[in-house]
């Protein structure tokens, strides 16, 4: 007597790619938003204090508007890559800078390009899903296009940001 196998398609369904690729945004969302902060709290008093206060707000509300559509599309959160990149953020600022106690003059600079990149990153999500919300009437197409703007302004701002801080820490006088 000959056994049939039941085999079982192990491959991820659309949903499931989409769910990993949302909490990986997710993640660099979170750690984005915790960089951005305490970047802003950093520079209090300081000429690029308001321009960071503002680019924190949105930062954060760009993660706050990923939740809103992860829980539209039925995405679960996955705590564990939040966590991590919680995490990660908090460690990142445990570097060989150079400096015990305070913050290095490079410290503007290499958290400026990664605020700059981490914009470019999530405009590209924002893209990602506006291809999706062609087909998928859970997504609100006019509300990503507005999402992806302001992505772009933000990357625009920060690398304004990002040159004068090169322009202070490396420039010869």
């Amino acid at each position: 007597m000959s056994r049939t196998a039941i085999v079982k398609d192990t491959r991820p369904s659309r949903h499931d790619l989409l769910g990993v690729y949302l909490n990986d945004h997710l993640a660099g969302a979170t750690a984005g938003s915790e960089l951005a902060k305490r970047m802003a709290r950093s520079h209090r008093g300081q000429e690029e204090a308001g321009p960071l206060r503002r680019l924190a707000a949105e930062i954060g509300q760009d993660r706050s508007a990923l939740l809103d559509i992860m829980a539209s599309l039925g995405v679960t959160v996955r705590l564990y890559k939040v966590g991590a990149a919680w995490v990660g953020e908090k460690a990142g600022r445990l570097k060989f800078n150079g400096r015990l106690f305070s913050r290095s003059p490079l410290s503007d600079l290499e958290e400026l390009e990664l605020l700059r990149l981490g914009a470019e990153g999530k405009a590209a999500g924002w893209r990602t899903l506006r291809t999706l919300a062609d087909t998928d009437t859970r997504l609100d197409a006019g509300r990503l296009d507005e999402l992806i703007s302001r992505a772009s302004s933000q990357a625009g701002e920060l690398e304004e940001l990002r040159v004068h801080a090169a322009r202070r820490v490396i420039s010869q006088p």
